[in-house]
């Protein structure tokens, strides 16, 4: 199966089956699965990647020759969306970040042998994988400014550097560090190079997972802080060529972004049901409710055109990623993160407040989310970084 081969009829019978495992399968184990520890869910949730092997619904933004569906990335979209509502969703479909933007860089970029080595094991969902790029001392905004350098001596690379928020370090198999590799060349966005690194290498070290608003996390749900110390890899492990770190960086980039705003609107989905279930069912007087409230009822409208709003936005964005590219969609690709991002925090306030005290506990998946989603705001670009990106190329029209 390919996406041309795929009619409207049965895309909607693909997207109610993965509607019906999500809400038989996860939902029921997910706010178990996030209280952790998560390395005790470990077996259930290979058995439930076997079970979506079964039912044709594992990586399906893959090709169906290599184990997937063979969606576009409109149809993968919508998928996203759907396992979006549960924290858990893309991980048993073996599409979570950061292994789906390291899939679909070594599957353009990637020798031969890495694909053999590295790509094929982390499409079947044999090993993870892990993307160091952010460093502590430098702001992540400007990928371009980079401490982390890799010296070639004879036919390896020499890896020294510091690097945080390496999502899913712990149990990785493999990293792609960003690092500086032509300190001279004339342009700074061709001075990176990105480069794999087993973690099995006596000079990798994993410090330490973060402490998350008080949550340290383990395993996929981790944000590392790792150190690269005289880390020796053969030079076969560049990914494309020398200096192509930044282009290959928004080449994975780009796509990354509709998958995370389709996941947020999915998040958003979820929750806005918690929120007007909760509004239902709680009662302030005999015959009274939280629903009867005019604050809560301005809650959920204004949720409800917010997400459909958002959705719309996405799915016009990818629609023209798919067909013109992601250089013609920079602006949009902008628009959505920043907006997007902001709508999933509302919700999911808005959520917590309506659940009054039992929002702010691990009861439910609201703490945890808000916790988890905070970053959403920050990561793959600031807001105000987008914010001024938007801006500047609206305001060269008028000049």
């Amino acid at each position: 199966m390919n996406s041309s081969s795929i009619t409207p009829e049965s895309f909607t019978s693909i997207l109610e089956k993965y509607q019906a495992f999500v809400e038989t399968e996860l939902f029921p184990i997910d706010l178990d699965v996030v209280k952790g520890p998560f390395r005790s869910f470990l077996p259930t949730l290979s058995q439930l990647r076997e079970k979506a092997k079964t039912e044709g619904l594992f990586v399906p933004h893959l090709s169906q020759e290599e184990g997937g569906l063979g969606l576009n990335l409109v149809q993968f979209a919508q998928v996203s969306e759907i396992l979006g509502q549960s924290p858990i969703g893309h991980y048993v479909m073996n599409c979570a970040a950061p292994d789906i933007g390291n899939m679909e860089l070594l599957h353009l970029f990637g020798s031969p042998a890495q694909k053999k080595n590295w790509l094929q094991p982390l499409q079947k969902g044999e090993i993870r994988s892990c993307f160091a790029m952010t460093e502590p001392n430098l702001a992540g905004s400007n990928p371009i400014h980079l401490a982390t350098t890799a010296i070639q001596e004879g036919d390896e690379y020499i890896i020294n550097g510091h690097k945080w928020f390496t999502t899913a370090a712990d149990g990785a198999k493999f990293t792609i560090v960003m690092a500086v590799t032509n300190p001279e060349a004339s342009s700074p966005y061709q001075r990176a190079s990105m480069i794999i690194v087993p973690l099995e290498n006596p000079g990798f070290k994993l410090m330490r997972n973060i402490p998350i608003m008080g949550e340290a996390g383990e395993d996929y749900l981790s944000h590392a802080e790792v150190k690269f110390e005289d880390c020796r890899v053969p030079i076969g492990n560049l990914i494309g060529q020398e200096g192509q770190g930044f282009a290959l960086a928004q080449e994975r980039l780009g796509p990354g972004r509709i998958h995370h705003c389709m996941r947020w609107i999915g998040i958003c989905e979820r929750v806005f049901g918690m929120m007007c279930q909760r509004a239902v069912n709680r009662e302030l007087d005999p015959g009274k409710s939280l629903a009867d409230m005019q604050s809560v009822q301005n809650w959920i409208a204004d949720s409800r055109a917010e997400i459909q709003a958002s959705r719309l936005m996405v799915m016009n964005t990818a629609g023209k990623m798919q067909e013109l590219g992601a250089k013609a969609v920079r602006e949009e690709i902008s628009m959505i993160k920043f907006f997007v991002a902001d709508v999933l925090m509302k919700v999911i306030d808005r959520a917590i407040q309506v659940h009054g005290a039992l929002g702010i506990t691990d009861d439910t998946l609201l703490s945890f989310w808000y916790r988890h989603e905070r970053g959403a705001r920050i990561y793959d670009g600031p807001d105000e970084v987008h914010k001024a990106a938007l801006a500047k190329s609206i305001l060269k029209k008028y000049k």
